[in-house]
């Protein structure tokens, strides 16, 4: 027998062919093939198959055909594969770089039932998913699971990963963060918000310590107690978490006397209970989603702040439609929700593009006669590798690089949520450089007038902007090596922007401000946040934020409209249910708001109107005829939808949905609100007026 592979310490590749260890010959060196030889190591030197167990490229049909297939299929023992017995795992690889798709599990699921194995692996160059197959049911219906057996599995353990749905995964490390954060509270007596604290400082050391051994190759017991006590001294935790700090040092996002400020005992606990997970090879939606799940109950239920609902940030994402090289921005990111789903569209834009062109060109070269078969292995696998490059996050200027370093910026004013959402971020795939801890009405790190393509959020409610609360001199302290990053990175804009909030030292912060009839007069927080929002936006930018419906309607508010509709094209109000924010805490009926920013020539176009109008404004005319006139010289169509169904009831559990397109979408609804909506942009005059319409 060759020698296993589980010995080899690299890929055995040679100019342009590549080694396959179960068929014991060279073969071309395409990207495809080396994600295949990539995996078959990873299954043989973490799960512990032997490479007799395996068979690669097999015929599934039974009738020679070419086009099925399968990449690897894996027996139980050797002699299950002798006796030629159905395989256990069937596994289908991809080189693609987005996320797998409908049709790549479908094959696998149609090898693994024509093979007639319970398991089936999908694997590509990002991700890998694990399913097992139902024999009870039809073609189709197939149900994702946590992870495949080792080879040294029980019948008993072999039994509990075939009952043990994938999901349960995100509510299970969401469980097991909030255990975490009892264990904390019961043993430190600390109150929930300085809990929670803690479990931050460790989450950050986590996924540090994770990145670092990564970079290393060691794939095997991370975060662990037995790791840190023989790696550190006598207080592991703190002093990873010291050097935790320094990797953070320019996010500011602890405080240089900040520790761990629990008990030995009770830090060896959470490392005991964390350290079964491994979050560097979770996917993002997953540990994602799981960290959202505790937040939203720790948060809500114990630290009185409340998120807005995901199917909301879902949906009004999708409304503005972020493309890559846009810059993003929400001034009152909270847990980060905004950012993060517009982080995730864009990168997977990114990725699509990316697996476009190499599909592309992958079909030029199968089709190029000329070539021999090495010579389109080698142009497949320089294209698969110029690509790579193009999208490796830790290179600066690569596509994703600038996403998550040039694309993403928040701020909120209360730095355990700046914490939060910067820590979120990390979880969901990074971006969180661009978040601060501020107030989100100054400009400040990158965040002000005329920067952004998009503004999203969802402003504080109810509270008052008080005379009292005044620009400090603190507010504008920056350090002489940040300052000449900025000016690097933003140029001039960043000078005049810190200019005139240096001009304002001393003065209240709604003096910034247009809106407010008197700057000595208190002013709703939501009301100063729609200038603001209008403010960060460049010329033709665009904007979705969630207010409360009082701003639509109430007569004293009419200014407000006013000042909106002289500097924006108003493109959708959506009307929300009474009870969408009732299980974040909240009891106000709100509504949704998108809006266009006048770009140079709108905005010329319209003041040429205002000055065509003026005329007849002054004949006699009263406020509101006058500006009857001026509606009527600029008039355009917005879509307006009212929701009575938005994912989520008061209570916060799933709902239907008829925001945007899902597989929960009500009974009688024809088409979603975003379906409705992109009608809408293409032919506006064919909405009447009504729920659906304008």
């Amino acid at each position: 027998m060759a020698e296993t592979y589980a010995k080899a310490d690299e890929i055995q590749i040679k100019g342009s062919q590549i080694f396959s260890p179960v068929r014991q010959k060279w073969l071309p060196l395409t990207p495809e093939e080396r994600v295949r030889q990539e995996y078959l190591k990873i299954l043989i030197q973490e799960y512990g198959y032997d490479l007799s167990q395996f068979a690669e490229e097999i015929n599934v049909t039974g009738r020679g055909s070419a086009q099925a297939r399968a990449d690897f299929a894996i027996w139980r023992t050797i002699k299950d594969k002798l006796d030629d017995k159905p395989p256990f795992i069937i596994v289908e690889c991809k080189s693609d770089n987005v996320a797998i798709k409908a049709k790549d599990y479908a094959q696998g699921e149609n090898y693994a039932r024509l093979t007639d194995a319970p398991f089936f692996v999908t694997h590509n160059s990002r991700e890998t998913r694990y399913w097992r197959i139902k024999k009870d049911k039809m073609p189709g219906y197939i149900e994702e699971i946590e992870n495949i057996p080792h080879a040294d599995a029980t019948d008993k353990e072999v039994e509990e990963l075939l009952s043990k749905l994938r999901v349960f995964r995100e509510k299970e490390f969401a469980d097991l963060l909030h255990q975490c954060h009892n264990v904390i509270r019961n043993r430190e007596k600390k109150d929930p918000a300085a809990a929670f604290d803690e479990i931050a400082k460790i989450l950050f050391i986590k996924v540090w310590v994770e990145r670092e051994l990564r970079k290393r190759h060691k794939r095997k017991n991370l975060f662990s107690v037995e790791y840190l006590d023989e790696q550190l001294g006598d207080t592991p935790l703190d002093d990873l978490f010291q050097k935790t700090k320094q990797h953070y040092t320019s996010d500011k996002i602890f405080e240089d006397d900040d520790r761990i400020n629990l008990k030995p005992a009770t830090g060896q606990e959470i490392v005991r209970l964390l350290e079964k997970y491994n979050l560097s090879d979770t996917s993002e939606d997953i540990k994602g989603v799981a960290f959202e799940r505790f937040l939203g109950r720790t948060f809500r239920g114990e630290i009185g702040q409340f998120f807005t609902p995901r199917t909301i940030v879902e949906f009004m994402v999708h409304m503005v439609d972020p493309q890559e090289g846009e810059t993003i921005c929400d001034p009152a990111s909270g847990s980060g929700g905004f950012l993060i789903r517009a982080f995730e569209i864009v990168r997977e834009k990114i990725l699509a593009d990316a697996d476009l062109e190499y599909n592309e060109y992958k079909a030029q070269i199968e089709a190029d006669q000329v070539l021999s078969d090495g010579e389109k292995a080698q142009r497949l696998h320089e294209k698969y590798e110029e690509i790579q490059k193009d999208l490796d996050q830790r290179r600066e200027s690569s596509r994703l690089w600038k996403l998550a370093n040039r694309c993403i910026y928040g701020t909120d004013a209360n730095d355990r949520m700046a914490r939060t959402s910067k820590m979120n971020m990390i979880m969901h795939g990074d971006g969180h450089g661009g978040v601060h801890h501020h107030d989100g009405f100054l400009n400040v790190n990158g965040i002000f007038e005329g920067r952004f393509d998009i503004v999203l959020t969802n402003p504080p409610f109810g509270s008052n902007v008080e005379p009292s609360d005044k620009i400090l001199e603190s507010d504008v302290i920056v350090s002489p090596a940040a300052e000449r990053r900025y000016l690097q990175e933003y140029g001039e804009l960043y000078r005049e922007s810190q200019d005139r909030l240096r001009a304002a030292v001393n003065k209240p912060i709604a003096s910034l401000f247009e809106l407010p009839k008197n700057p000595q007069a208190k002013i709703k927080t939501e009301i100063l946040y729609i200038e603001r929002c209008l403010d960060l936006l460049k010329p033709g930018g665009r904007m979705g934020i969630v207010l409360p419906e009082g701003v639509f309607n109430n007569p004293s508010l009419r200014y407000v409209r006013e000042f909106v509709e002289d500097r924006a094209f108003i493109k959708a109000v959506v009307s929300l249910p009474q009870e969408t924010f009732v299980s974040s805490g909240a009891s106000v009926k709100a509504s949704l708001l998108f809006l266009h920013k006048f770009s140079e020539e709108e905005m010329r176009r319209f003041n040429k109107i205002c000055e065509m109008a003026k005329t007849e404004m002054n004949a006699a005319r009263t406020p509101l005829e006058s500006r009857q006139i001026l509606r009527e010289r600029f008039d355009y169509n917005i879509f307006m939808y009212e929701a009575e169904k938005v994912g989520i009831t008061a209570t916060g559990e799933d709902d239907q949905n008829e925001l945007y397109p899902n597989t929960n979408k009500p009974e009688g609804i024809e088409k979603t609100c975003l379906e409705w909506y992109k009608m809408f942009l293409i032919k506006p005059a064919d909405f009447s007026t009504g729920k659906h319409g304008i």
